[in-house]
């Protein structure tokens, strides 16, 4: 097995005060994972025990550390939209043709929005995701009701004679 690389100078001291000013846990152990191995000289194994994560993602910042530097203790996660099929701009798009008619009252059916989905992407998909995208944008669900639940139509056709 070949020797760890050694950490640039002064990244024990940098480090440390990163631990100070860390505000999140997640934060928090980025940085202890890579001051347990700066300060102390832990290998992989060892720190992913301390901070109760796996080697290999020990080893992955570790990595990324001694390539990029501390730029990386200021990215956050990855999260964001990696499987989506169109963008959301795409998706707006696709919605506008439908809007004029939810404007002015009519119906929208999903199956009409799911087949003109389905057109755009080239392949089909269940409709939660066109609920999703739905979602996405603010359309929502709105049916009235033709009465109220508790009405008593008795004593409405009483009021309406007097």
């Amino acid at each position: 097995m070949r020797p760890a690389k050694a950490f640039p100078k002064g990244a024990t001291e940098k480090l440390r005060v990163a631990l100070q000013l860390s505000k999140t846990k997640s934060n928090f152990q980025r940085v202890q994972c890579l001051w347990l191995r700066a300060a102390l000289g832990l290998d992989a194994n060892q720190v992913a025990i301390a901070i109760g994560w796996q080697p290999t993602s020990v080893r992955r910042l570790q990595a990324q550390y001694l390539h990029e530097g501390e730029d990386i203790l200021s990215t956050v996660g990855r999260g964001g939209r990696r499987h989506q099929n169109l963008a959301e701009e795409e998706e707006a798009q696709l919605l506008n043709q439908f809007t004029t008619r939810a404007e002015r009252g009519g119906m929208l059916e999903v199956s009409q929005v799911k087949r003109a989905y389905e057109k755009a992407i080239g392949h089909s998909v269940p409709k939660s995701t066109v609920y999703r995208m739905l979602s996405r944008h603010g359309w929502r669900k709105i049916a009235p009701r033709p009465r109220h639940p508790r009405v008593n139509l008795r004593r409405q056709q009483e009021f309406k004679k007097n």
